[in-house]
């Protein structure tokens, strides 16, 4: 009779061992194959990155080395500025027809070495990176215009970064004011303490550092740089 009853109770333990084995087997597994819960307040899932769009023209002009990836948003800035471009350049020269550039890996800068138009039935640069000219002035207003970030690379290049353009008192855009106060203003001896006293002088009615006030420094330097000043081109 003791036999049998220990040999039942050993029978019990090992049931029940083995049962709470599997519970714990199926636990464990249900644990590892579901997806771990977010903590609540935990940051959100990173969105991906909106896809590249492979363009071969800005505006009227085709892309020196073929279609580039551009972030939406970019490209249409650049379609806008160009046709800005072009509308305050000579009418001697035709829209452009071909620009020549670089975009960043995520499509969101561009860099300008040229801009080509036809004049005479011939291709010219009418603005070429490593001409420090009056162009090369006019066409970085041009940029400052349409975009925060305009930044002048070694050799000349323009980069602009997308964005709402408008004045930020940004060391770039107030090295572009002296530069523009004296090669394109007349006045020699602008500084960055000064320049907006003087643009006023020459006869700029709005303070530059103001959205409006920098919308038309910019406008009036690039027909200044381009000799456009005094024809009336839409905006």
């Amino acid at each position: 009779m003791t036999d049998s009853l220990t040999s039942l109770s050993r029978r019990r333990i090992l049931l029940g061992a083995a049962a709470a084995s599997a519970v714990t087997v199926a636990g464990a597994s249900a644990a590892h194959a579901a997806p771990p819960t977010a903590p609540v307040g935990g940051p959100s899932p990173t969105r991906a990155a909106p896809p590249l769009l492979a363009r071969d023209r800005i505006a009227t002009a085709r892309l020196a080395g073929g279609p580039a990836r551009f972030q939406a948003d970019l490209h249409e800035r650049l379609d806008a500025w160009l046709a800005f471009w072009s509308a305050n350049s000579p009418r001697s020269w035709s829209t452009p027809v071909e620009v020549e550039g670089t975009v960043s890996a995520d499509g969101d800068a561009f860099t300008l070495h040229a801009i080509r138009v036809s004049r005479d039935d011939e291709t010219r640069d009418a603005f070429a990176a490593g001409r420090a000219d009056a162009a090369h002035l006019a066409t970085l207003a041009s940029l400052h215009h349409h975009f925060p970030s305009v930044r002048v690379e070694a050799g000349g290049a323009l980069r602009v970064t997308d964005g709402p353009a408008g004045w930020t008192g940004s060391a770039e855009q107030v090295a572009f004011a002296v530069a523009a106060c004296r090669e394109l203003w007349g006045q020699r001896g602008a500084d960055a303490t000064d320049w907006r006293e003087r643009v006023r002088r020459a006869g700029h009615a709005t303070d530059p550092a103001s959205r409006s006030g920098w919308a038309a420094f910019t406008r009036a330097s690039l027909r200044r740089g381009l000799r456009t000043e005094r024809t009336d081109h839409r905006r």
